[in-house]
């Protein structure tokens, strides 16, 4: 059995199915012997793995526990932690018991990527210890990336053939419809989650730098810089509608609009999301929506393009922690998760086998062209990962933010031994530390109409201006608490000023932090409000809110998001608001 323990994506909405999918393995394993085996005496094996994976690594590990295999004279009992891969790796290379007490030190590691193995290499050679992953492994699954499109969207691009990354999501952000005759769509832009964050994100970002090379192997830190390398790569940065910190939560959204029926923002602001494979085939068969198994009225598509793709390979890495029956249990334990009847039950969560083998169904599901030959590119090395990753920030698009942090009476209220406002504060300053010297960012405050701001119940602390981290933090420093929650007039009014400052070269953004509900009657109510902040495709100012501390809403902060395309984040417990506020910057 598993420890039980995930601090990773809410991946329930197809625990089911995955339930169903070890059931059709129990038959195998009914009588496998008549050997009692002491689990006292069974070797422990701990095992963390990559969120997207770990329900389904948990529920097999469960089986082959049950299943009374021997490797020698030995058996083992597996259990299993969910862990993103960048935290998992940042653990192993900061000590995992002061990194991460709340789980046991693994033995076996399933990152996503072998992306996390070379940059954990990295890691430990900097730091002069011994290396902990000098191999190559073997995969357990994979997961190409694709580009997901609505069918109807994906159906007009394929009848013009196979298409490269460039010509997808290189085309011009204005006039990308048009070129394929349908301007009626308007804009073309697209969703990648943020590379530092993500392994799909940075995936994405790879396949980019080996389409501009136009090559599927050796790229090299002399290539990156390359002038016609770094123009494709900004040509095609330059449509990105806002950087993900989760690709799934994007198509939970679209999900969520296509049971309902509404008008969705999202849906109307991208025109693709570059993402794995798999994520296409659970969306597809109705495993993120909100009503489980209810497949869309309009699925993705997922598109290959022609130079090729990057494999998402779910290496299995036996660490150094292990001692030698560790290893001869972790071996068994390889061999049981490459059998068949396991391979079906990845598959079932759209996976492809360990041999990168697509399943029928995945295959139909997906709606792709054939998918049989698929090229891969090679993954670079460590070194070459870290520079892609350097040269990203500067090619990224840039961003306009306006950031309005609640200054009410309420953020007074003691944290331990600081205020709502000081805990606040902190984590907004240490945000801002993430972002871009070429961004522009604004600083408001809003509570109610105080002395000190008679006027107008919000104000502006620091102008709309290129990026001075000095000036900002100084500007939250300087900040005064008092007053009632102005929210919904304060929503509008920043919203308002980011659309008389829109430029459609950067990603544009209203931010704001609170610890309540709006307490302001002249604002006008929710219903209005979200009229006023509906996404305009042609001038989007996406909204991202954070809920902050017991007493803030989050519905209507969540409502206020979606209507602009953008996001809200649950930092209701306190301990949050650092993570919430570093994923928020990361859309940025």
């Amino acid at each position: 059995m598993a420890s039980g323990s995930n601090r990773v994506r809410a991946w329930l909405p197809y625990t089911v199915s995955i339930a169903a999918g070890i059931g059709v393995i129990a038959a195998a394993y009914l009588i496998v012997g008549t050997d009692h085996v002491d689990a006292e005496n069974c070797v422990p094996l701990e095992v963390s793995s990559s969120s997207e994976k770990s329900e389904l690594v948990d529920q097999l590990a469960g089986r082959y526990n049950d299943s009374h295999r021997r490797f020698g004279n030995n058996c083992a009992t597996v259990t299993v932690h969910g862990l993103n891969s960048g935290e998992a790796m940042d653990a192993l290379a900061s000590g995992w018991a002061a990194q991460e007490p709340d789980f046991p030190e693994p033995q076996v590691w399933l990152p996503t990527s072998s992306l996390w193995t070379g940059q954990l290499k990295l890691l430990d050679e900097a730091a002069g210890r011994p290396v902990q992953t000098p191999d190559k492994y073997p995969s357990i699954a994979n997961s190409p990336l694709v580009i997901a499109m609505p069918q109807p969207k994906a159906e007009v691009l394929q009848q013009r053939g196979q298409l490269g990354w460039g010509e997808i999501l290189g085309l011009s952000g204005d006039a990308g419809w048009s070129t394929f005759g349908r301007p009626g769509w308007g804009r073309f832009t697209f969703g990648k989650d943020n590379p530092r964050l993500s392994t799909s994100g940075l995936a994405a970002t790879i396949a980019t730098y080996y389409a501009a090379v136009k090559r599927a192997s050796d790229l090299t830190e002399a290539d990156l810089a390359k002038p016609a390398v770094t123009q494709f790569v900004r040509r095609i940065e330059a449509n990105v509608s806002h950087y993900s910190d989760d690709s799934v939560n994007l198509l939970r959204n679209l999900a969520e609009a296509d049971v309902s029926g509404a008008d969705q923002a999202t849906a109307a602001d991208m025109s693709a999301i570059v993402m794995q494979e798999e994520l296409v085939y659970l969306y597809n068969e109705g495993k993120l929506s909100p009503k489980p198994g209810k497949k869309p009225r309009v699925p993705l598509v997922a598109l290959h393009p022609k130079e090729g793709t990057f494999n998402l390979d779910h290496p299995y890495v036996v660490l150094p922690s292990a001692d030698q029956r560790q290893r001869e249990a972790a071996e068994d334990f390889l061999n049981f998760l490459q059998e068949d009847a396991q391979q079906r039950a990845f598959g079932q969560l759209g996976f492809r086998d360990h041999q990168r083998k697509a399943p029928d169904a995945l295959v139909a599901s997906v709606r792709g062209t054939d998918t049989t030959e698929l090229t891969y590119f090679d993954p670079p090395e460590p070194n070459v990962v870290s520079a892609i990753l350097d040269s990203w920030d500067t090619l990224r698009k840039k961003a306009n933010i306006l950031i309005a942090i609640d200054t009410s009476g309420s953020m007074k209220a003691r944290i331990g031994n600081r205020t709502r406002f000081e805990v606040a504060s902190d984590a907004v300053a240490k945000g801002l530390a993430l972002l871009n010297s070429e961004d522009r960012v604004a600083l408001w405050s809003f509570s109610s109409e105080t002395p000190k701001r008679p006027r107008a119940p919000y104000g502006e602390e620091v102008p709309l201006s290129g990026f001075n981290q000095k000036v900002l933090t100084g500007g939250l420093k300087k900040l005064h608490v008092e007053g009632d929650t102005a929210l919904y007039t304060t929503v509008r009014a920043a919203h308002r000023h980011m659309l008389d400052n829109y430029d459609r070269t950067r990603i544009n953004a209203v931010v704001v932090l609170t610890d309540g509900r709006n307490e302001y009657p002249t604002g006008g109510n929710l219903a209005t409000l979200l009229k006023d902040v509906k996404l305009d495709p042609t001038r989007p100012v996406k909204i991202f809110c954070i809920a902050f501390d017991q007493q803030s809403e989050f519905d209507p902060l969540d409502r206020i998001s979606k209507a602009s395309a953008g996001k809200a984040f649950n930092a209701q417990n306190p301990k949050d608001i650092d993570e919430a506020f570093v994923k928020l910057v990361s859309s940025f």
